[in-house]
């Protein structure tokens, strides 16, 4: 866009962007930063944002449009520094699979492994249990404090950070999110706007497109990265089939096979129907009584992180590490800790 359209109404503005996006155009980074700013400060009525979401259902967002949204939501968080590097796991959702929380249990097997853990996640949109779900459902309080998440990482090796409480600009998006049910650009956002600013970060998505063009902006980063896709759809290794994940070294296409571990079914990671449901799965893991395949999808995830947070110690060690640590009960014992340290 250009021209004097700040100086028009938001609602002009809005019809403006609206019939430029719907006609195939695209934003600037810089505009895409300068609208989502607005959507957050409650510019925009409820019927705008809800197109302006949907059409981001109906066409790709281009690498510069993400990267405006990322810059954005940064500049509006809530920011949290640590004292120690720190990564995150986690997914974009939106992959539509409804499988059990392989990326928080993941979480909790690298942080048994020895990497602070900086998780950030939310409610289950498109799904029907999300990290702050499970997490929620087994008594845990989130938290903004820098204090009291210091103090989980200390006794636990990691902290979680529950999205809208480091983004409370986004109040006036999360309802139009939850009434549309569906994943929007936000879920694309996620993993891109950790408030901790994670310097290590495996992040699973729910497309090739989009893993091309996270590829592309953490390349611009100082990150250790990895970026999961599994072809048939998973936003992380489902074993269901190959994946393909990039690094800072490159991109490789991969099946279970090279990770030594077992090809499984979709039935196999189902999360159930209910939050309840996926709970007892994620406890039954921790504490050894996951079956082999689930125990495989989070040895496969984890010890993708762990290699992301050491890769020059090799991908064959760090899938040891990870199924070590889950196998021992230390990933357990970790989950215990951010309990009680809330």
């Amino acid at each position: 866009m250009t021209g004097n359209w700040r100086l028009a109404t938001f609602y002009e503005i809005m019809k403006t962007i609206l019939n430029e996006l719907i006609d195939h155009q695209s934003l600037t980074k810089e505009t895409a930063r300068e609208v989502l700013i607005e959507l957050a400060s409650g510019k925009y009525n409820a019927s705008q944002m809800s197109s302006f979401l949907t059409v981001y259902m109906m066409r790709n967002i281009t690498v510069h449009e993400l990267q405006g949204f990322r810059d954005a939501m940064l500049e509006l968080c809530i920011p949290i520094k640590f004292d120690e590097p720190v990564m995150d796991v986690c997914g974009t959702g939106g992959d539509g699979k409804n499988t059990f929380n392989i990326s928080t249990l993941s979480s909790f097997v690298v942080a048994a492994a020895g990497q602070p853990v900086a998780k950030h996640g939310n409610y289950g949109v498109s799904s029907a249990c999300g990290s702050s779900n499970v997490l929620e459902f087994f008594g845990y309080k989130f938290t903004n404090d820098v204090n009291e998440l210091k103090r989980s990482i200390d006794r636990a090796n990691i902290c979680f950070m529950h999205a809208p409480m480091f983004h409370p600009a986004m109040k006036n998006v999360a309802p139009i999110r939850k009434e549309l049910g569906v994943k929007t650009f936000f879920n694309m956002l996620g993993p891109m706007v950790n408030p901790a600013f994670p310097t290590k970060q495996l992040v699973g998505v729910f497309s090739l497109e989009l893993a091309r063009q996270y590829g592309y902006l953490y390349q611009n980063t100082d990150k250790d990265f990895v970026i999961l896709h599994a072809l048939d759809g998973y936003d992380e290794i489902s074993l269901t089939g190959p994946f393909k994940y990039f690094f800072n070294g490159g991109e490789h296409l991969a099946e279970p096979s090279d990770l030594g571990l077992p090809q499984v079914r979709y039935e196999d990671l189902s999360g159930g129907d209910t939050i309840e449901d996926s709970a007892k799965i994620f406890l039954h893991i921790l504490e050894g009584k996951g079956t082999v395949e689930q125990n495989a999808a989070v040895i496969a995830n984890a010890g993708m992180a762990l290699y992301c947070a050491n890769q020059s110690k090799g991908l064959e060690n760090a899938l040891l590490k990870a199924r070590e640590a889950l196998e021992s009960g230390k990933a357990l014992v970790s989950f215990k800790k951010l309990l009680n340290a809330s």
